[in-house]
C-alpha cells in the first residue's frame, strides 16, 4: 500500500516547497516588483500629461504602458526585461497562494486569494509583452468589449456586478492598507533607518490611497455596467483616470492620484528591496 508521502500531491507540495526555497525564487520575486513600479511608473507619467493637457492616450493603462517601453530607444529589450520581471512577479504570488508562505512569511487565507489574483492578473500583462514583442496583436484590452460580452450570457449582469462589487473590496482593502500602514507588516522595518522608513512609509501610505481611488472608479463603472446593461459604462485604468480629469476640479484631482501613482512605483521599487517574500 503506498503511503500518503509518496502521493503526487505531496510530491508537488515538496517541489513547491524546494523552489520556494531556492535563492533564484527571491531573485524572481523582487526582480517582479521592480517590473510592476516601472509599469505604474509608466502610467503615472502618463498620468501626469493627461492632466496638464498634453495627451497620454492608451499608455494610461498598463497594456499601453508595455507599449510605451517598446517604442524607446532599446525598448525590445527593455521590454524582454520587464517580461521576465513580470513573469517572476507572476510566479511569486502564484506560488506563494499554493504553498500559502515563502521563505521569510506565511499568509493567511485572504492574502492567498489576493496573491492568486494578483498572479493571474501580472501573467497575463507578461503574455501581452511577449506578443508586442513577437508583433502579434494585443487587441484593444478594452473592458467594454470584455464586459459586453459577458453581459450577454445567462446570469451576466449578475456576474459583472458581482465583479465590480469584488473590485470595490480591493479598492477598500487598498485604502485601509494605506491609511492603516498595514504593508508595513510585509516589509523589513528593522532594516531600515529612521529617514528611510519614513518616506518608505509616506510613498506606501499614498500609493495605496491612490490606487483605491483608480480601483473604486473601475469598480463604479462595472456596477453600473450590470445595473445599466450598458458595456460602455464598464471602464478601466485608462477610463478611470479620464474620468477623473472631466470630474470638477478634475485635473487637480488627476494630478493627485498620478502622483499617487508614482508614488506606488517608487513604493514597488523601494519593496523590491525590503519585502518578506
Amino acid at each position: 500500500m503506498t503511503s500518503t508521502s509518496d502521493s503526487p500531491i505531496d510530491d508537488a507540495q515538496e517541489g513547491g516547497e524546494q523552489v520556494a526555497r531556492h535563492p533564484l525564487f527571491e531573485v524572481l520575486a523582487r526582480a517582479g516588483l521592480v517590473a510592476r513600479g516601472v509599469v505604474y511608473a509608466i502610467v503615472g507619467v502618463l498620468a501626469v500629461k493627461l492632466a496638464v493637457g498634453s495627451g497620454g492616450g492608451e499608455a494610461e493603462n498598463q497594456q499601453g504602458a508595455l507599449k510605451e517601453i517598446a517604442a524607446q530607444p532599446f525598448g525590445k529589450a527593455l521590454l524582454v526585461a520587464m517580461a521576465i520581471g513580470l513573469a517572476g512577479y507572476a510566479f511569486w504570488r502564484l506560488l506563494r497562494a499554493a504553498l500559502g508562505h515563502g521563505p521569510e512569511q506565511s499568509d493567511d487565507t485572504k492574502e492567498r486569494i489576493g496573491g492568486a489574483a494578483s498572479g493571474i492578473s501580472y501573467a497575463l500583462l507578461c503574455v501581452t509583452a511577449v506578443k508586442i514583442l513577437s508583433g502579434a496583436s494585443t487587441g484593444s484590452g478594452s473592458p467594454k468589449g470584455a464586459t459586453g460580452g459577458v453581459l450577454d450570457w445567462t446570469g451576466g449582469p449578475i456576474l459583472v456586478g458581482l465583479a465590480g462589487v469584488v473590485l470595490f473590496v480591493v479598492a477598500a482593502d487598498q485604502a485601509r492598507k494605506g491609511v492603516l500602514k498595514k504593508f508595513l507588516k510585509k516589509s523589513k522595518t528593522e532594516q531600515m533607518s529612521p529617514q528611510v522608513r519614513k518616506v518608505f512609509t509616506g510613498l506606501g501610505v499614498f500609493g495605496h490611497v491612490a490606487r483605491a481611488v483608480v480601483f473604486g472608479l473601475m469598480a463604479y463603472g462595472l456596477v453600473k455596467a450590470a445595473v445599466s446593461y450598458d458595456a460602455d459604462e464598464a471602464i478601466g485604468l485608462d477610463g478611470a483616470l479620464a474620468q477623473l480629469s472631466q470630474a470638477s476640479y478634475g485635473p487637480w484631482l488627476l494630478g493627485l492620484v498620478a502622483v499617487g501613482l508614482l508614488g506606488f512605483a517608487a513604493y514597488s521599487v523601494a519593496d523590491a528591496r525590503f519585502r518578506k517574500v
